[in-house]
């Protein structure tokens, strides 16, 4: 039986970026802190290294199901992590875009 750290462990190892020259323009993608609200975009169907996991009651669960079910009658047929993928985006984007009128302030407001 495998141990918890060969269990735990990264699966790619990232490589260490290059040195800029700095003569050379700068090409390099904003941080995620400077990336403007157009711009922000989920992660789609790639690989992900990361992981959060996020506990939701039964009824939240059965929405989730529901608008997978929604977008697979239209055409879309999606996973559920990806679905809330695309749902942090938009609510992120909202966030950096509105601040304190966007609406994930306001619902966290009243609860």
């Amino acid at each position: 039986m495998p141990a918890a750290d060969d269990l735990f462990r990264p699966t790619v190892v990232p490589d260490a970026p290059d040195a800029p020259d700095e003569d050379a323009p700068s090409d390099a993608q904003p941080s995620a802190e400077g990336k403007s609200a157009a711009k922000r975009a989920p992660s789609g169907r790639v690989r992900h290294d990361e992981k959060m996991t996020v506990y939701v009651t039964a009824d939240e669960l059965l929405d989730i199901e529901h608008a997978r079910l929604t977008l697979r009658r239209v055409g879309l047929s999606v996973d559920r992590g990806r679905l809330v993928r695309e749902a942090l985006a938009l609510v992120l984007a909202d966030l950096e875009q509105n601040g304190d009128d966007s609406v994930i302030v306001q619902r966290l407001m009243q609860a």
